[in-house]
């Protein structure tokens, strides 16, 4: 029976990397379930169509430039995807949405990620705005202490706006208040957005590290990943406008001078050779302003990135 909590991709559309579609979470057997959670929390009502919405579907659509078949070679990881490794990777679909019911949105979107965890896999989320991590922190309930990594320009501290507490600019102020968060990295931070002085002191009286992406290119991602607590687990939060404009040109907010794809594939394989892995996200890509693809590719290719570095570590020997 079709699990309701989530929707599989149109059929007329690909699933990523051509995957196998799996929707039946309560009977879930994989080691990777990738999730599209589309819709976060709106501040206004012209926020409820916001075209990150798109993203999900726009990545899964250009996996033959992501990659052109699981049996080429990847210079990134120096081989093949899984590397001759038995890896079952999974595409379950995306959340369930429904106007005017972002609550319930969020609901299913927990619920699927528990879900997840609970058949043993690793869950990659694909959004939607920034907002959509925060029911998938909430799905680690129980399983810290987690080391949050964030990649980022903008803080994402804010309490609340509009009275919306679990809107995009929310996420890492709602993951300092769960216990199964510990300590809080967050990387690529430039420019300003929505944090006031008031949320820089609150992430700093939490003990968040914030690591400019001046920094990053000053001393290089290696120096930034000693700074991150040895051993996991990790949990990465990918905002596509943490990465330059260069690389990462379809966002709603872009800003000069963010991190590289090259500083991004070392963090990734860094925290996989340093700890595990739970889980990871890449959100914000905003398909209606790309340029011939570019975002959708650069956040498929950060997928593989964690997938066949996590499967030459041996995540997932059984």
């Amino acid at each position: 029976m079709t699990s309701p909590l989530t929707l599989p991709p149109n059929p007329r559309e690909r699933s990523f990397l051509d995957f196998p579609v799996v929707t039946d979470l309560d009977a879930l057997a994989a080691d990777v379930a990738i999730l599209g959670i589309p819709y976060g929390d709106p501040y206004t009502m012209e926020g409820v169509a916001n075209p990150q919405s798109q993203a999900p579907t726009a990545v899964r659509a250009l996996s033959d430039r992501i990659s052109m078949g699981r049996d080429r070679w990847d210079f990134d990881l120096g081989g093949t995807l899984f590397d001759g490794r038995d890896v079952r990777v999974v595409d379950v679909g995306d959340v369930a949405g429904a106007p005017g019911d972002g609550v319930g949105h969020y609901r299913r979107a927990e619920q699927a990620v528990r879900k997840i965890l609970a058949a043993g896999a690793l869950p990659v989320v694909i959004g939607g705005d920034h907002g959509v991590p925060i029911p998938v922190f909430r799905a680690f309930e129980g399983r810290g202490p987690i080391t949050l990594v964030h990649v980022d320009a903008h803080l994402d501290w804010r309490d609340e706006i509009n009275g919306v507490r679990e809107g995009y600019s929310s996420p890492i102020r709602r993951a300092s208040e769960m216990e199964q968060f510990g300590a809080i990295v967050q990387i690529g931070i430039r420019g300003t957005g929505s944090a006031r002085a008031e949320e820089v002191e609150a992430a700093r009286a939490y003990g968040a590290e914030i690591i400019t992406s001046y920094e990053v290119h000053d001393a290089g991602m290696d120096a930034v990943l000693k700074r991150i607590p040895d051993g996991g687990p990790y949990y990465l939060t990918i905002d596509a406008d943490g990465l330059d404009p260069s690389v990462m040109p379809g966002v709603l907010a872009p800003s000069p001078g963010g991190l590289t794809f090259a500083h991004m594939r070392t963090l990734i394989h860094g925290l996989i050779a340093k700890g595990r892995v739970v889980g990871m996200d890449v959100v914000e890509v905003a398909p209606a302003r790309d340029v011939n693809g570019i975002s959708a590719i650069a956040a498929g290719q950060l997928i593989c990135n964690l997938i066949g570095a996590a499967a030459r570590a041996g995540y997932f020997e059984r």
